[in-house]
């Protein structure tokens, strides 16, 4: 299983990873991302095509796969960016509270099994009003989906890492004390669908004045 975490799916993801689709929306939201940054699940570094080096003062990745970080340290863009590896899960970060403008999130969320510490370690370090930008897959409305959905979902827990599609996303994002400002469902591709219904948007940290 080690094999396969970091030799093979780094290389799986680094061919499947970005489809056309999934570019246009990165393309789209990505380049907001501002000031101190954190990206959760950095992967093979694919959104560094996407972010706006003038527009951010650092960047951190939280990526606990060295064979993900051997790859993206190889990335064209890398040295654009004051980038600085934390090499932590996703559920706990090793962060100050109220020290990061921006949180981007791509198919990561999805793939934590705790979401809810997940969750509120965001909240805690965004600076009131900062913002998560997210891309995530989600549990589908639709009942035969969903179905499918719960029926995938083992073989790609273990294919993907700990993908989860049965988990509805934006619910645990409000549950997390942020708010949703934007926020979109779709299918990003018509087949399978119970591999592709997904949300998008971006939440703001619900922080009061002190």
């Amino acid at each position: 299983m080690a094999f396969y975490r970091d030799q093979v799916y780094p290389k799986l993801v680094t061919v499947l990873g970005n489809p056309r689709p999934l570019q246009l929306l990165r393309q789209r939201m990505i380049p907001s991302a501002e000031g101190a940054v954190l990206e959760l699940g950095f992967g093979s570094g694919v959104n560094l095509a996407y972010y706006d080096p003038h527009r951010i003062d650092r960047l951190y990745a939280v990526e606990p796969n060295k064979g993900m970080i051997a790859v993206a340290e190889r990335h064209p863009r890398r040295k654009a960016f004051d980038l600085r590896f934390l090499d932590l899960p996703g559920e706990r970060i090793p962060l100050p509270d109220n020290s990061i403008d921006t949180v981007v999130s791509t198919f990561t969320l999805c793939t934590i099994a705790g979401i809810e510490e997940a969750m509120m370690g965001i909240a805690r370090i965004l600076k009131r009003n900062g913002r998560l930008i997210f891309i995530e897959n989600t549990v589908s409305p639709e009942g035969p989906v969903k179905r499918w959905q719960k029926f995938w979902a083992p073989v790609l827990n273990r294919i993907f890492v700990g993908l989860d599609l049965t988990k509805d996303i934006c619910s645990a994002i409000q549950a997390g004390n942020l708010k949703l400002d934007e926020v979109e469902t779709g299918y990003l591709a018509a087949f399978p669908k119970s591999w592709a219904h997904c949300c998008w948007g971006i939440a703001t940290a619900n922080k009061r004045d002190a």
